[in-house]
């Protein structure tokens, strides 16, 4: 499944199934809503996808498989371990922004087991994820850079449960924050939002003085 080749008319189904995901949630949307909207034969989706599982672990490959590509190449890279951390959430931060109905679906919604199960490719995601993620702090904690007693499966959460705590909350922070446009919030995200989780991850990770 890591691997899924679309045309145009599969493309065109997973954009219409992630606009519904995000508005209606998983639950909330039906294989028969997804056919309606993308203007096709409810028989057309079954063909491709299968269920509405399926077409979900499709869209997450299609919307995803960029992210593990470069925290693979993060991990080549020949900068110091806390540059690499901090690319690390850069990179984190710009896929979430720019994917931001998925990753409200996959985060927020599919807290059934039932599901968690039938999304291979989410868990394999994840794992692999989570692998890049353990190479760049084992790397400085090698170094002695890092601290040993750092829980590394808690550094993922916590920089995208920050990123959406700020999004869940955005009309408030907006106002807090003066940011008075979409151009003045996405621009905050990418600079002090993105600031603050570094900082707060370099407290986790780093020595105290």
């Amino acid at each position: 499944m890591s691997n899924i080749e679309l045309n145009d008319k599969k493309i065109q189904i997973l954009e219409v199934a992630e606009k519904l995901f995000s508005e209606k949630g998983f639950e909330g949307t039906s294989i028969r809503d997804i056919s309606k909207h993308a203007k096709i034969n409810i028989a057309m989706v079954s063909y491709y996808f299968g269920s509405k599982e399926r077409l979900l672990e499709s869209l997450i490959i299609y919307k995803t498989s960029d992210l593990k590509l470069q925290l693979e190449n993060l991990l080549h890279e020949n900068i110091e371990p806390l540059d690499k951390v901090n690319k690390l959430i850069e990179i984190y931060i710009n896929r979430i922004s720019c994917n931001k109905g998925i990753f409200r679906v996959l985060h927020f919604e599919l807290t059934s087991k039932k599901i968690e199960k039938s999304l291979i490719a989410f868990s394999e995601l994840k794992r692999e994820n989570l692998k890049s993620v353990e190479t760049i702090i084992k790397q400085g904690q090698d170094k002695g850079v890092f601290r040993k007693d750092v829980i590394i499966p808690l550094i993922t959460p916590t920089i995208i449960g920050t990123y959406f705590h700020f999004h869940m909350n955005k009309f408030f922070f907006e106002e807090l924050l003066n940011l008075n446009t979409e151009e003045m919030y996405n621009n905050y995200i990418k600079t002090s939002l993105t600031r603050h989780i570094q900082q707060t991850i370099k407290a986790l990770l780093v020595y105290e003085n």
